[in-house]
């Protein structure tokens, strides 16, 4: 891999100045930091895309790579495109568990070769399928570019990979959900975007076993196979009724998850309910409060009034520092606010969230988790870090600003990317 040539008018040229100068500083340095995380493959050089971040992801991720041009499609079509189309070429083609690769399986990470981590016991081939949401993600991205603008005939060539994708995420909530889990023993033991091994723990601080199914994984599944039903429709396509990836049965099988999920993740506590992170192996819901909620905002999954629910969950205290969200809540036993997964404060998570919370109508929650950025952005010189401390903005154990995390990648793709969420959410670009 390389470093992509630079671009005179940076990453996402087509913003505007914000009023707000915090804004507009974070803004500023963030399409300096995406122009820096430009990469492309001497095999497809024509393809740019987002490495994850520097120093110690410089490379090409599935879901993070996704999400950061997800977040730039505001502004153009191109990375999204290039990120989609160079996945498309490492597409899951056979069964492989060293690796994770399964037919239609978008891949987790590339590397030059294994990554062997000995303190965790994780040893990764250089092309590593274990994740269990870039598949559905990559379809997402597909569908986002097209209504942003993306040319027909690039999205046209894509589609047969799309189909692909479909039949993977089709087969996995078939009157079931999508789940993950390690076969190999040295792989990752939490697929999902929290992928440390004390990321998915119950109330009390249990770690969950079994194979894991991620609320946010089948948020983004269920939007996933709504839009490729539309996908396939808007360009003539009939799917495969052996794969279950007709229009139809696709429509059919979002029903029939967004039903099951319903019974089986919701939760209540002191606070009201709220949404469970996931179900272990047995099917229980792994009861902690988390951020992973603020996912399921705008994918079709859940009701308005259920919609409204999580938006207020989510700006209350034990979720929202001040500086963003934690992404565990404080009531939880497991609660540190400089644990990696447990209590730290990711600016993607955050707006992930925000966005989600505009599109579904929430604006004064949505403004309220920016503002907390803002500060966080400001704490940092505008160059927002992989994640920071979660440590309250106000109260009497107040963080003065935003606490960093020590050994954070700066930048990161999808934090610099933030900035665009939150404009946009905002109504400051052009």
């Amino acid at each position: 891999m390389r470093p992509a040539r630079r671009r005179s008018r940076g990453a996402t040229a087509g913003a505007r100045r914000p009023a707000d100068i915090r804004l507009a500083r974070f803004l500023e340095q963030s399409l300096v930091d995406l122009d820096g995380l430009r990469m492309a493959l001497p095999k497809l050089p024509g393809c740019e895309f987002l490495a994850a971040g520097a120093p110690w992801f410089f490379t090409l991720f599935g879901r993070d790579s996704l999400w950061a041009a997800r977040f730039l499609l505001p502004l153009g079509t191109e990375l999204a495109e290039g990120t989609l189309s160079v996945l498309a070429s490492y597409q899951g083609t056979t069964a492989d568990a060293e690796a994770q690769e399964e037919p239609g399986k978008i891949m987790h990470e590339l590397r030059r070769a294994a990554l062997t981590l000995h303190g965790e016991q994780i040893s990764l081939p250089p092309i590593y399928y274990g994740t269990v949401d870039a598949t559905p993600l990559w379809l997402c991205v597909l569908y986002d570019a097209r209504r942003a603008g993306m040319a027909v005939d690039a999205v046209e060539r894509l589609l047969p990979h799309a189909e692909r994708a479909l039949a993977w995420v089709a087969a996995g909530v078939r009157d079931d959900y999508l789940r993950y889990f390690d076969t190999t023993g040295h792989g990752l033991a939490n697929q999902g975007w929290k992928d440390s091994g004390d990321a998915v723990q119950f109330r009390d601080g249990r770690l969950a076993k079994g194979s894991i199914s991620l609320c946010e994984v089948q948020a983004y599944a269920h939007e996933a196979l709504v839009h490729g039903a539309e996908l396939l429709e808007a360009f003539g396509r009939a799917g495969s009724p052996a794969d279950g990836t007709s229009p139809a049965q696709l429509r059919d099988a979002a029903g029939s998850l967004a039903a099951r999920f319903r019974a089986d993740f919701w939760l209540e506590d002191e606070l009201g309910p709220y949404v469970a992170i996931a179900l272990d192996g047995d099917g229980v819901p792994v009861d902690t409060a988390t951020s992973n909620m603020g996912h399921l905002l705008g994918t079709g999954l859940l009701t308005a009034e259920e919609e409204a629910i999580v938006a207020r969950r989510l700006v209350d205290p034990e979720l929202d520092s001040g500086y963003g969200l934690r992404t565990l809540a404080t009531s939880s036993a497991g609660y540190w606010p400089l644990k990696y997964h447990g209590g730290s404060v990711w600016a993607h998570d955050t707006a992930i969230a925000i966005r989600g919370l505009a599109a579904t109508g929430h604006t004064a929650e949505a403004g309220q988790l920016a503002e907390g950025l803002l500060k966080a952005a400001e704490s940092f010189g505008y160059r927002m870090p992989e994640l920071h401390s979660g440590d309250p903005a106000t109260g009497e154990r107040r963080a003065a600003r935003a606490v960093p995390y020590p050994s954070a990648c700066r930048p990161q793709a999808w934090s610099a990317a933030s900035a665009v969420v939150i404009a946009d959410a905002l109504g400051e670009l052009a």
